[in-house]
């Protein structure tokens, strides 16, 4: 896997890439509310997959809640792997990077976060989001203590959702919205996966070379070791400073950034942050 915050930025890369991109009817109806709960969830969700790993940093997040939902989610990923393994595939335990690791899973996160938002009242977002926050700070805080980390973080996104949630106000949201960020959040961190040593199953039950768990990755050459120096060099600045900059052009568009038509930006880079229409 990468480390948690080139994880944690992906997925906020790619949630703000997604929305500049957009049309302004792509993903609903994108308020500066729906956006950043959206943010919030895209950022989390990129830490996500990693929960089917009972060791791993987001596994800890809430202490012994995430960590017993982890050993559920490692347990059922193993199963899986078992059930539809075939002959070609590696024989190992498949408790991590299997199911969680997968478009299905991703679809399936999706489309559960859009049903919780659609039948449910605020409070339950706000629940979504505080959950969400959590994997995000274990992410990019991911070398505190592990002795006091758990309730640190606790508290760090209980402040997050508050401040998000009284900054936002009353503005309409849209579920289905949410749905796409945690799908988004979780393929960031597939990618991200993938172009590791050890690539990603993402497309799983797909038959690939004989295989249902083929690891999804780029030729060896353009692969990064965790951890890296091309990781911590390269790609994590490159998504810091990307995220950055879509997130200013996004949250502009939807007059949540005025500031930014004062920094005298050359006409055409205008031109692009504020689209005709």
């Amino acid at each position: 896997m990468a480390t948690g915050p080139t994880h944690a930025m992906s997925g906020l890369a790619a949630w703000a890439a997604v929305t500049a991109m957009a049309g302004s009817h792509a993903i609903g109806q994108l308020t500066p509310k729906t956006w950043v709960v959206g943010a919030t969830l895209a950022t989390g969700a990129a830490l996500f997959p990693d929960i089917d790993h009972p060791k791993s940093t987001v596994a800890r997040t809430f202490g012994s809640m995430s960590r017993g939902f982890s050993a559920a989610m490692s347990s059922l990923s193993g199963f899986l792997y078992r059930l539809t393994r075939t002959k070609h595939d590696s024989d190992r335990a498949g408790t991590h990077r299997g199911f969680t690791h997968t478009l299905v899973f991703a679809v399936l996160a999706g489309l559960t976060t859009t049903a919780i938002v659609q039948t449910s009242d605020g409070a339950v977002l706000g629940v979504l989001m505080f959950t969400f926050a959590g994997l995000a700070v274990r992410g990019l805080m991911h070398n505190w203590s592990p002795r006091s980390d758990a309730l640190l973080i606790a508290a760090a996104s209980l402040a997050l959702t508050l401040v998000c949630w009284a900054w936002t106000g009353e503005q309409p949201f849209d579920a289905a919205a949410f749905g796409v960020a945690v799908m988004i959040g979780c393929i960031a961190h597939f990618i991200g996966d993938a172009i590791t040593e050890q690539g990603c199953p993402m497309l799983w039950p797909l038959p690939l070379g004989g295989k249902t768990w083929f690891p999804v990755a780029p030729p060896k050459l353009l692969r990064m070791k965790t951890g890296g120096k091309v990781e911590l060099v390269l790609i994590g600045p490159a998504l810091t400073i990307l995220a950055a900059v879509l997130s200013a052009v996004v949250l502009y568009r939807i007059g949540a950034a005025p500031w930014l038509a004062q920094l005298e930006l050359p006409s055409e880079v205008m031109a692009w942050i504020t689209p005709s229409g």
